[in-house]
């Protein structure tokens, strides 16, 4: 199988490119490299993957209609993974046209590619931020989530709305999925978890929000890639009976451990893989942030027979022993 996978060079799209490599598979991998978060962490994952038999990497930005055009157009692609994405709540806030570039237009352009070029499936990226100001948990994908509290996660919902309707006009296979805060090796250096092992790691404070009172549904990123991978091969189908509306061929999942954790007990699994006491530095609530993530992942163990399971304190001495390797700390 021939694999476009988006945003190759970023953390789970590096992760799903190694394990697909090594499965035989060819991978054409496209990414921007933008400086929304340190590029020589991209270029490094990118270094990993090019010696690799099967992998192709093109320097190309998502809102680049005619790049877009031309590589559907030169390149024949079974299945589009589309991870490539503006991301972070918070970054949201200050800078909301980048969000529109890449999440809206961006996503418009693979849709027409994966339309006009008979992909097989198209499985994208989406967020467990569609579900906002959700207090029903855990969070299931039958819920509704028009009330999103950040720019960001309204693109992701309207990622899934434009999807569908894809699915709809031209029975394009499209499967949804609403990533779980997701962490491991090479992981984003924007997220809490990264921020905080390089904090106390440097005897610096880590700034604890909402004073420490949230939930997070943290999910390893091996967990996160198979069940990418299995969703891959399981397109679906025009006639499933999931809702009672909608026919088309498309499908959401939630990515999630099924375990959330209370912030400070998250902070105490470092403190005890790093062997240090971190310095808190207490601050209310965040714009755009939710009290509490869980994932409602029984769709996902129905179709496909999995479901997260890498225990937090497993997946955090991974990062760790990661983060000092690549760091030398």
């Amino acid at each position: 199988m021939k694999i476009l996978v988006t945003g190759v060079a970023g953390f789970i799209g590096f992760h799903l490119a190694q394990r697909l490599l090594a499965e035989g598979m060819q991978i054409y991998g496209i990414d921007n490299l933008n400086d929304y978060y340190d590029v020589n962490l991209k270029k490094a994952r990118l270094a990993q993957l090019e010696p690799l038999a099967g992998f192709t990497f093109q320097f190309l930005d998502l809102s680049d209609r005619l790049g877009i055009t031309q590589l559907f157009q030169n390149q024949t692609f079974d299945c589009v993974v589309h991870l490539a994405a503006q991301a972070g709540v918070r970054y949201s806030l200050q800078n909301p046209f980048a969000y529109a570039d890449s999440n809206l237009s961006g996503f418009l352009n693979i849709l027409e590619g994966c339309r006009h070029h008979q992909v097989n499936h198209l499985v994208f990226a989406s967020s467990s931020s569609v579900y906002g100001a959700n207090t029903k948990v855990p969070f299931a994908t039958s819920d509704n989530v028009d009330h999103p509290i950040s720019l960001y996660a309204a693109t992701k919902k309207a990622n899934e709305l434009m999807a569908h309707a894809y699915s709809h006009l031209y029975n394009l296979p499209t499967t949804g999925l609403r990533f779980f805060t997701v962490y491991g090796p090479w992981g984003r250096p924007d997220m809490a978890y990264f921020k905080f092992v390089q904090a106390v790691a440097n005897n610096k404070p880590i700034d604890v929000y909402n004073y420490g009172n949230m939930q997070r549904d943290f999910t390893y990123i091996d967990d996160v890639i198979e069940g990418v991978v299995r969703v891959m091969h399981k397109p679906p189908l025009a006639d499933h009976q999931d809702t009672l509306i909608s026919k088309a061929p498309y499908k959401l999942y939630n990515i999630g451990n099924n375990s959330p954790v209370e912030l400070m007990a998250f902070i105490e699994v470092i403190e005890k893989a790093l062997g240090k006491q971190a310095k808190k530095n207490l601050l209310p609530m965040q714009p755009g942030d939710v009290y509490s993530t869980y994932a409602d992942v029984d769709d996902l163990m129905q179709d496909v027979g999995f479901k997260p399971g890498t225990p937090l304190e497993e997946g955090i001495e991974r990062f760790v022993q990661w983060y000092r390797d690549y760091y030398g700390y």
